[in-house]
């Protein structure tokens, strides 16, 4: 019996171990493998190293094993499946390890279980993905005694998520990048293999039958865990920067006629963030106001039956969502122009109804992740609140949500605290609904961490801070210098109609076309205006705006639909119509009684001769 042996054999199965002798030949060994895994003879290989060397043939004579081996083994291959990839994870994980001879500490090297499915992630996320993201430094002249080509602690390069480096940083960065944070994990010698970017789920798992479904029985396999919330170490955007403050100022004007709180949608793109290692930049090209009520306390979205058209607007011109944003503004004097500080700075930074809203708002734009089994994991959608700040002026401060809140909202178990804005609420378990314990560590008078029960929450546990800033020097998505009106601003007498479009086009005599055109609202106009919808034959033009291609807009220019809408301006009034021509480029129709007229009150064309509005039955003028 001494010469019996243990051969353990890792497979994507899992590892099984098997009994052999020192003297055994290979062919009975692999006899002996083939009845444990149910392969016939040709149906597997078994090598001495996991990087596929040195293979067992079942011609060598002796086997040359010593107790303890571990042994590699991989089935033959399949039509669709790579042979150079084997998933040694657990059966929850959703990496697969590469070969010792591809590995790499880059998150873009591993390769996905072929179960996972397969998101298409931001442009961005693949630019990152294929960076080094180390952190290179100079050879320190005080502290490094080797020559040029050498290497040591003090000047070998850091990782993107080195956390010393991080605090030193002017200004600190308290989170790490979200990519940074998958090199983290995908580090090491295992190369992540263990890891998985899965969603919290505060639900009960489904499909359990051995007890009567909630709330008559639940057990342990379908009972969703407790959750104890923490910090987030890392974000996922790292920067927001308005293009110019004429983005933003116009956006504070209803604010400042009206008294009332506002709120828009964020539309620009994400590009790098060189001052963080691997970190993302949101850059901010235009805000777009939904319908909605505002009054100086609140806030109400209505149904918004633009938001098809602004999304595929947005999106041909290179554009996409990428957050929210509020005001949250009281004016002390009206005459030096301050505001008050309505947040109290000690208390909280987003109210719990607030992050319940941003955390709605992030589950509906989730981040495409091809390391999550689910395709998803967290968000860049991001919230900024316009507020007024110590100084007594306007400040913006941008924010997300954590993961863990986007769980506990998209699964319905937080609620807003009535009386205490800075609170928020787990929700106890109901017969309609079981909810998970949620848990919050803080220190109590002594020092001591001491676990609590989120009832009630601060939503401080939930908050990551992004800066939010403008550059030195302003950029313009949009060229435009003059002001066409913002949608859904009717409550200060400012409406989106061909009297409006006839007005801005006569300011507009010593500017190029491509600079008329270049503004988000007036092209939203083009594209939603009932009576010359353009959502059909408006792409060139929306190319050449993207691309500040004067060549693009000129041809368009001169297309029929550009010559409908001249003709239609030029039928409002003959008080605007020399100007108009001159905008043009050439002369136009005079506006007369022959003509079609505009009915300034619903904007149907009606026939000429006629002296009411054959729609709403109003008077001509």
């Amino acid at each position: 019996m001494a010469d019996n042996i243990i051969v353990r054999i890792q497979s994507p199965d899992g590892m099984r171990k098997i009994s052999a002798t020192k003297r055994e030949t290979a062919a009975a060994f692999l006899k002996k493998v083939a009845k444990e895994y149910g392969f016939n003879s040709n149906g597997f290989s078994i090598y001495l190293n996991r990087n596929k060397t040195d293979e067992i043939l079942s011609q060598s004579k002796a086997l040359s094993l010593k107790h303890g081996d571990m042994l590699y083994l991989y089935p033959s291959s399949s039509p669709g499946m790579s042979s150079e990839v084997m998933d040694v994870a657990t059966p929850h994980s959703s990496f697969a390890m590469p070969s010792t001879s591809s590995s790499s500490s880059s998150s873009s090297s591993m390769s996905r279980s072929h179960s996972s499915p397969q998101i298409p992630e931001d442009e961005i996320d693949q630019i990152l993905a294929k960076q080094d993201g180390k952190i290179y430094r100079n050879k320190d002249p005080q502290l490094c005694r080797h020559g040029a080509m050498g290497k040591c602690v003090h000047c070998v390069p850091l990782e993107p998520f080195d956390e010393d480096y991080l605090n030193h940083l002017d200004p600190p960065v308290k989170h790490m990048s979200f990519h940074a944070y998958i090199r983290k994990l995908t580090g090491g010698a295992d190369k992540g293999k263990f890891v998985a970017l899965e969603n919290i789920s505060c639900k009960i798992k489904l499909g359990c039958d051995g007890h009567p479904p909630w709330p008559e029985g639940i057990c342990t396999k379908c009972q969703p865990s407790a959750i104890t919330l923490n910090r987030q170490k890392y974000r996922h955007v790292d920067n927001i920067m308005f293009e110019n403050h004429t983005t933003a100022d116009r956006f504070l004007d209803f604010w400042r006629k009206t008294g009332s709180q506002r709120m828009g949608y964020l539309y620009g793109r994400y590009t790098e963030h060189k001052d963080i290692p691997l970190g993302i930049r949101a850059e901010v090209a235009a805000i777009y106001e939904p319908p909605q009520i505002g009054t100086q306390n609140s806030l109400e979205l209505m149904e918004d039956p633009k938001a098809a058209a602004v999304e595929e607007i947005a999106a041909k011109l290179g554009l996409c969502k990428v957050g929210w944003i509020f005001t949250d503004l009281l004016s002390e004097d009206t005459r030096k122009g301050t505001v008050r500080y309505t947040r109290n700075k000690d208390s909280y930074f987003l109210s719990a109804e607030e992050c319940i809203t941003s955390g709605d708002f992030q589950n509906k734009h989730s981040n495409a992740c091809r390391l999550s089994p689910d395709g998803h994991f967290g968000s860049k959608f991001f919230t900024v609140v316009a507020t007024g700040g110590p100084d007594n002026q306007v400040h913006f401060e941008g924010y997300q949500v954590s993961n863990q809140c986007m769980a506990l909202v998209r699964d319905e178990c937080l609620l807003p605290c009535r009386d205490a804005p800075e609170l928020g609420y787990a929700k106890e378990s109901s017969t309609e609904q079981y909810v998970p314990d949620v848990f919050y560590k803080d220190k109590d008078k002594f020092g001591n961490d001491i676990t609590y029960l989120a009832r009630p929450l601060p939503v401080e546990y939930l908050i990551i801070d992004i800066t939010t800033t403008f550059p030195k020097d302003p950029q313009y998505t949009f060229s435009s210098s003059l002001r066409f009106p913002i949608e859904n601003r009717e409550a200060l007498g400012e409406t989106q109609d061909f009297h409006s479009l006839a007005t801005y086009l006569g300011q507009c005599t010593a500017s190029s076309f491509l600079d008329i055109v270049s503004d988000f609202h007036i092209l939203l106009f083009l594209v939603t205006n009932e009576v010359m919808p353009l959502r059909d034959s408006i792409g060139l033009l929306l190319e050449a705006v993207k691309t500040s291609n004067e060549e693009l807009a000129q041809t368009w220019k001169k297309s029929e639909q550009w010559a409908t809408i001249e003709q239609l301006c030029s039928t409002v009034g003959g008080q605007q119509a020399g100007s108009l021509d001159y905008a043009m480029g050439g002369p136009s129709a005079p506006a007369s009684s022959s003509s079609m007229w505009s009915c300034q009150h619903c904007t149907f064309m009606n026939q000429p001769g006629t002296e009411l509005c054959e729609m709403c039955s109003l008077p001509r003028s």
